[in-house]
């Protein structure tokens, strides 16, 4: 309802007669009425309400109020004469619909610390930090389906539960069923069944039937991390296209970032003003340069020497073989390049089976996309698209190939080259709105033992 009344206030059509529904976010009194700011979770904006002691229920129930009660109000908008802001709402009725005791309600008018609203993740998004976070997180999703429906790309809900690991990294939250003839996942599926990582390898599936596909659901890994950007539980979007290799793979990468942050920007400015100014100085800045630059490609061997050069700076040393850290990623864009770096060409042995071996044996076809805050956001590879190169990577890896005789049949049956790659949405978030905890982009983060409501 607030987000239609801004609609009104661009339209000039002010002194409207309106009814709202909402919750008081604080009550003033004065001599003669009530000051009671009114919030309903559209929009980050409050929107004043007069109340004039003269209503009915003015003495028993409006004086009353206070933060989280919830209350519906009919009156006329008019222009308003205090600064700040453009109406107000003269009341001609305030019904109370819940009351909130002020003694208990944990919200109260100042601001909270992030780790204290993760104690109770049940009313946190009453905040505006984290209904700017919702808002915003909203609006990404839409924007990635839109990005893909409108380049033809055919979404594929790809299984939660599967029997494939596809990172082969082994940790995978293992699914069993309850009862006395359920006791375990290999007699309810026949085989062992965990939540998925990813669906990379089923939408290779689908991508060699329909050439382009996109999966966007909740992944699991089982990884007993606590750190600032790992959860148990989170959402990946995963693009896969036939007939494409790894120059286009990364086109598509950065496209998608370039379309996704511009439609942000355009459509959540208040949040993300509300982020530039509380959590992250410069973040407006930083998402426009990330539109409107083009990002810097480098190989991996460069990286390597790139950060070779520095000495006493990083927590874990560099050198050619290892996988980047966070520390050494970061460096990259915010020191190095000041900008997102696109690194390519990854040695074998640190990436998975799927990845296409390169002419010289020793990398593959990868590409990451690395951005300053954060790191790595996306990840992806052209995969490897000849049946006996994929063989001797698997069975180099330990993976026995007989348990992915589906997989190896797409490359017997009209095998073509094909890539993807995949976004991790809650970094995404993260990057959006300058949170520097994953668990605040998510609205009910899963971490080692910790998994509230």
């Amino acid at each position: 309802m607030l987000k239609r009344i801004h609609k009104i206030l661009l339209q000039k059509k002010t002194d409207s007669r309106v009814t709202i529904q909402g919750w008081i976010r604080t009550r003033r009194d004065t001599g003669s009425f009530s000051f009671l700011e009114v919030n309903d979770g559209s929009c980050l904006a409050n929107l004043q309400v007069i109340a004039d002691k003269k209503l009915a229920n003015y003495e028993q129930e409006i004086i009353k109020l206070s933060a989280g009660c919830s209350v519906v109000v009919t009156g006329d908008l008019k222009h308003s004469p205090a600064k700040g802001q453009d109406v107000e709402l003269h009341a001609e009725s305030v019904q109370v619909l819940g009351w909130a005791e002020p003694e208990t309600y944990p919200l109260q008018k100042k601001r909270h610390s992030l780790e204290f609203l993760r104690t109770i993740s049940h009313l946190r998004p009453r905040t505006n930090a984290l209904g700017a976070v919702t808002r915003v997180r909203s609006r990404l999703s839409f924007a990635v389906s839109s990005f893909f429906q409108e380049r033809d790309f055919v979404q594929v809900h790809t299984p939660i539960i599967t029997t494939s690991d596809c990172e082969g990294a082994g940790e995978m939250f293992q699914v069993s069923a309850t009862g006395e003839k359920n006791k375990n996942s290999e007699q309810f599926f026949g085989s062992q069944a965990g939540l998925t990582v990813s669906g990379q390898l089923q939408a290779e599936v689908y991508a060699l039937a329909l050439g382009q596909v996109y999966t966007f659901g909740p992944t699991f890994r089982a990884e007993n991390s606590n750190t600032s950007r790992h959860l148990a539980e989170f959402w990946m979007i995963e693009p896969e296209m036939a007939f494409c290799d790894l120059a286009c793979n990364m086109e598509l990468a950065t496209e998608l970032l370039k379309f996704v942050l511009q439609d942000v920007l355009e459509n959540c400015s208040e949040d993300l003003a509300l982020f530039d100014k509380f959590i992250e100085k410069g973040l407006l800045k930083k998402l426009q340069n990330v539109v409107e630059k083009d990002f810097v490609h480098i190989t991996y061997s460069a990286a390597v020497e790139e950060l070779s050069n520095v000495v006493d700076t990083f927590e874990y040393p560099v050198k050619w073989g290892i996988d980047l850290q966070s520390e050494h990623e970061r460096y990259l864009t915010e020191e190095v390049y000041k900008c997102p770096v696109i690194v390519t060409d990854y040695p074998a042995s640190i990436k998975p089976f799927y990845m296409r071996l390169s002419d010289d044996g020793t990398t593959v076809a990868a590409m990451d996309i690395l951005v300053p805050g954060i790191g790595e956001l996306v990840g992806g590879s052209q995969r490897e698209e000849r049946l006996d190169v994929l063989m001797q990577r698997m069975v180099a890896a330990g993976i026995d190939t007989k348990e992915y005789d589906w997989y190896l049949d797409l490359r017997r049956y009209g095998t073509v080259p094909h890539a993807g790659f995949g976004l991790g949405f809650e970094r995404l978030v993260q990057f959006a709105t300058g949170m520097s905890n994953i668990r605040e982009v998510i609205p009910f983060p899963r971490t080692p033992g910790f998994a509230p409501c």
